[in-house]
């Protein structure tokens, strides 16, 4: 833990959490493009839009469990994601927190994963979110307040990518997986901002972001259909 300059009511040095490893998330993708290049046939699109410097907000919808390490495995650079406490099980804690991944507790305003997600931006890091907040149908429905919330005060662009073809069929051998070797299509678009270039950070603000946000990624994705025909 490194030591924070402020100091608490009672006095005491506050401690700020560990930042996440970079070269643990680069571990991470590396074995993400061993796994997911060995298993399945992905076919990446756009990888060329997504920024080769600086904080980048990757934006992924989620449809099966395997989304999030696909994009690992496929972006051209090393990615932080926040990911749901609940998979920080057993050996999977470490190995998880040692590639760089960020837990969240998805039941109260967890500021420990904030504060850890805004570090990585403001070391000119990819912070992955599944702005619907769960598993479903992938289709960004319903999105949450976060992903404006880091968009804006991390001063991050965002690209959204869609990942297509996970969920449409279970495997033989491993039914809680796609059928190995099938092709899963990931496609990325183009960065956008979204905020207003007010700077604004009120409800109001963030409110409209993630209307302006929503809309973005529901085209990309529409697009994305069209041109992978899924």
């Amino acid at each position: 833990m490194c030591r924070h300059p402020r100091r608490g009511e009672a006095g005491r040095e506050v401690t700020r959490p560990s930042a996440a490893s970079e070269r643990g998330a680069e571990v991470g993708r590396r074995i993400g493009v061993g796994l997911m290049y060995g298993l399945w046939k992905p076919r990446v699109l756009g990888a060329w839009k997504v920024p080769a410097t600086g904080p980048v907000i990757f934006a992924v919808n989620h449809s099966h469990n395997i989304d999030g390490p696909m994009v690992m495995g496929v972006a051209p650079r090393p990615t932080h994601f926040l990911i749901k406490q609940e998979a920080f099980i057993g050996p999977l804690d470490p190995f998880l927190t040692g590639i760089g991944q960020l837990k969240v507790d998805r039941t109260t305003a967890d500021r420990t994963a904030i504060t850890r997600a805004l570090d990585v931006l403001a070391a000119g890091g990819v912070l992955g979110i599944f702005p619907e907040g769960s598993r479903g149908e992938g289709d960004f429905a319903s999105l949450r307040a976060g992903l404006a919330y880091f968009a804006v005060r991390g001063d991050a662009p965002i690209v959204p990518i869609a990942v297509l073809g996970s969920s449409e069929r279970r495997g033989r051998l491993m039914k809680g997986l796609p059928p190995l070797r099938s092709r899963i299509d990931v496609v990325f678009g183009d960065p956008f901002e979204a905020g207003d270039g007010s700077g604004r950070r009120t409800r109001r603000a963030l409110d409209e972001a993630t209307e302006r946000i929503q809309k973005q990624l529901t085209a990309h994705l529409e697009n994305a259909r069209r041109l992978t025909g899924r």
